[in-house]
């Protein structure tokens, strides 16, 4: 880690006691920071939070008092899920104070280079297969980010030994100002996060970030098929372009021709090969791939990489053949595109699928096409979205459409309205904060609830 005494004896600000804000207020009372940490929620009885006051760290919790900044302040580092309208974010805007997430911080210590991955899906799956690929290469990976271990808490221990491999959200990504990967990964941009970023060109513009200070000697690995990542990204990096696509050949990239993967016109292996199904993991594998190909790794650990890939946990993860029913727990597709690309996974089986959760405002009507053209038997629903989703089920006459209280609820009614050679999908296309905890407790539970019927 790089020794900067940018921030000894400087005010330091953390908005958002969760685990980045815990692993970035360490780091920066290391640094020699007067830290305080301040999160809405009571911290009182909170493990983190009394680690941290035993350190030095001034904690404050029970809402956000204004007066916690002032023009002493040097820095703000917020958590990625707080809007820019909180009013602590807005004053220290007002003083000229910088607000970032903890993304921009780990970038100015980290010895070693970072490959970032973002996207509106695949990000996790892609994330995942670059780091196992990796493997083959001359550097050791580290696996970070939004994927669920803070990058100021691995950042410590890199060296120019490692390359850590981040997955990072719009939220983290707004928050950066230098952050400088080497390989930036951008998969798709789809209509996601509007409650947040306003409009669409505001969500390009935060994945955009990923590129903003690369050079000529980095790279940017993009899907050539999507519009939005050409016009709003690609067009306007200045990294070296290595592309990847399902639709067309691409020089200098990763691409399907005849039923065969493809990186520089060498030949890689079958799509038939992979261990993952469906078009969208094809698309993640060719990302991956475009990526192992600029570190140079070779064509055999690439191939054996995507064959003997299964998939992250709650992301169209394989549980099992259950009283002959193939089940697969999808719990993290939390929009309709996740769930959209899920269906498309299995089109030679009947499905009984399970959805629903936290409302936010949305239809569900753009599901409607999928589920008109996927072979589903059943549909079982459940939480805040029960009738909206069972709207776009009418629509899509959909033969057996039933609510339920629960995931808990649901499966047993899966196996009931199933027969052996059926697919059991969870994949409930909302998030889960109605009901449980997150969508990992989720798809948790799902998977226990399944278990009691092997």
């Amino acid at each position: 880690m790089k020794a900067l005494n940018t921030f000894a004896n400087k005010k330091v600000l953390v908005l958002g006691l969760a685990k980045s804000g815990y692993a970035a207020a360490k780091l920066m009372k290391e640094l020699g920071a007067d830290v305080t940490v301040n999160d809405r929620g009571d911290l009182s009885q909170n493990e983190h939070a009394k680690d941290l006051a035993k350190l030095g760290v001034r904690i404050v919790g029970g809402g956000h008092p204004l007066e916690l900044i002032d023009h002493t302040t040097a820095l703000m580092i917020k958590n990625p899920g707080i809007p820019y309208s909180n009013p602590m974010i807005k004053r220290a805007e007002t003083l000229g104070i910088p607000v970032v997430t903890e993304v921009e911080i780990a970038g100015r210590l980290a010895d070693a280079p970072f490959i970032g991955i973002t996207g509106s899906n695949g990000k996790t799956t892609t994330t995942m297969l670059i780091g196992e690929m990796m493997k083959g290469s001359s550097y050791e990976p580290i696996v970070a980010g939004n994927i669920g271990t803070a990058l100021t808490s691995v950042v410590q221990k890199a060296n120019e030994k490692n390359v850590i491999v981040a997955e990072l959200s719009s939220f983290q990504l707004q928050g950066t100002i230098d952050f400088h990967p080497h390989v930036a990964v951008v998969l798709n941009i789809f209509d996601h996060h509007l409650d947040y970023h306003g409009t669409v060109e505001n969500y390009a513009k935060a994945k955009a970030q990923i590129t903003a200070n690369q050079t000529a000697d980095d790279a940017l690995v993009y899907n050539a098929d999507s519009k939005r990542v050409v016009q709003f990204i690609a067009e306007k990096t200045k990294a070296k372009k290595v592309p990847f696509s399902l639709k067309q050949k691409v020089a200098n990239g990763a691409y399907v021709s005849e039923e065969t993967i493809y990186f520089k016109d060498q030949a890689i292996m079958k799509v038939e090969e992979m261990g993952l199904p469906g078009e969208h993991n094809l698309m993640n594998a060719l990302a991956a791939l475009a990526v192992a190909g600029v570190y140079g790794v070779s064509v055999q650990h690439m191939a054996d990489v995507l064959r003997s890939f299964k998939g992250v946990r709650h992301r169209l993860e394989y549980v099992g053949v259950v009283q002959g029913r193939t089940v697969y727990n999808d719990s993290k597709a939390t929009n309709s595109i996740a769930t959209s690309q899920a269906l498309h996974a299995f089109p030679k089986k009947e499905i009984v699928l399970l959805a629903g959760g936290l409302d936010r405002g949305n239809s569900f009507d753009v599901l409607v096409p999928d589920l008109v053209k996927a072979p589903i038997k059943a549909v079982l629903l459940f939480g805040e979205t029960q009738q909206k989703l069972k709207d776009a089920c009418l629509k899509a006459r959909i033969p057996v459409i039933k609510e339920v209280e629960n995931v808990e609820a649901a499966v047993p009614e899966a196996f009931a309205l199933s027969q052996p050679g059926d697919v059991i999908l969870l994949s409930p296309a909302c998030a889960s904060w109605d009901q449980y905890k997150s969508f990992e407790q989720r798809g948790d539970i799902f998977i226990a609830e399944v278990n009691k019927f092997r």
